[in-house]
């Protein structure tokens, strides 16, 4: 396939945390990729506060390709973050996003890059089949049709972080502020016209993954609550079902007390009522207090990221 984009920017954006297995290689994948595009490009690592050798690595990289740039965040503030800071610098004409572990696999940026030259100001990357361990796969793959289902702006499923966006969708990307970022609700929500590009997602053979389970817990969570007002009409479905079979109970009672002439003591079906009733009050007042923590998140003010030093950059 020989696709050029002679003339125009490429930037690429990978958030880094702890991938000092990764970096060369991924260096050397995309400097190979950009060559066949021959494509004005620059390539921005994010180090998000790793622990391992990561920036003395991307240090050694920018030092020979002044193409490559890196921020560097005075401590670990999350991929969403790390991917913003990319996106918050870059210049390209178009840009993609991907991470370092190899599990977005370069060689599909030229069918992304493909798809933009065609009109399209977004690209995703789809993953048709993952290799990862069966609880991921099938946790993942119920999350993504529960969030469908449940958000305001339909969320495709099997899409991560793995895309391209035309400079158009940058621009307006980075006014939006919110502190506790979904990125993949808050780009298909700018409405851009798109196109999906199907993978196979391979499975990680260098490094741990940065993402544990609480961690992946945080995120999902931050895509229900982001993207939908289900968890606050959760309060109203079982308002009406407690309420439905509250009479469908009464029906009962009437209907045996007056045609069988059994008795029933209230107070023990009133005992069990109750009981589920606080359960489900625990649980909504939870969901309230999620969404009163993101308020308080928003309001605060803070700055998404801290940059403490920066390669390549003015």
């Amino acid at each position: 396939m020989n696709i050029k984009i002679s003339g125009k920017i490429l930037s690429v954006v990978l958030p880094v945390y702890n991938e000092e297995l990764n970096i060369e290689s991924m260096y050397n994948a995309l400097f190979e990729i950009i060559n066949q595009l021959d494509a004005v490009h620059e390539i921005i690592f994010v180090n998000d506060g790793s622990s391992d050798n990561s920036l003395m690595i991307l240090r050694r990289i920018a030092e020979k390709d002044k193409n490559v740039k890196v921020i560097s965040f005075t401590r670990n503030f999350g991929h969403q973050a790390a991917i913003t800071a990319g996106l918050d610098i870059a210049s390209g004409d178009c840009i993609i996003t991907m991470d370092c572990d190899f599990q977005d696999p370069p060689e599909i940026i030229i069918l992304m890059v493909e798809k933009w030259l065609d009109g399209k100001k977004i690209i995703y990357g789809r993953r048709s089949f993952r290799h990862d361990k069966f609880f991921k796969r099938i946790t993942a793959k119920y999350y993504y049709k529960l969030l469908y289902k449940a958000s305001e702006i339909k969320i495709m499923g099997n899409i991560g972080d793995f895309r391209l966006i035309d400079k158009s969708v940058a621009v307006e990307l980075r006014q939006m502020k919110e502190k506790n970022r979904y990125l993949r609700g808050m780009v298909p929500w700018l409405g851009f016209s798109y196109d999906i590009v199907d993978y196979v997602r391979p499975i990680r053979l260098k490094g741990d993954t940065g993402f544990n389970f609480l961690k992946m817990m945080r995120f999902a969570m931050n895509g229900i609550l982001n993207f939908s007002l289900f968890p606050l009409r959760l309060g109203l479905v079982l308002g009406v079902f407690i309420i439905v079979t509250g009479f469908l109970f009464l029906l009962y009672l009437a209907i045996r007390f007056f045609f069988d002439e059994q008795f029933y003591k209230l107070l023990e079906w009133l005992a069990v009522v109750n009981y589920i009733l606080i359960g489900f009050l625990f649980i909504l007042i939870w969901i309230v207090a999620e969404y009163i923590g993101r308020i308080y998140d928003e309001v605060k003010g803070r700055p998404l990221y801290i940059v403490e030093s920066k390669i390549n950059l003015l």
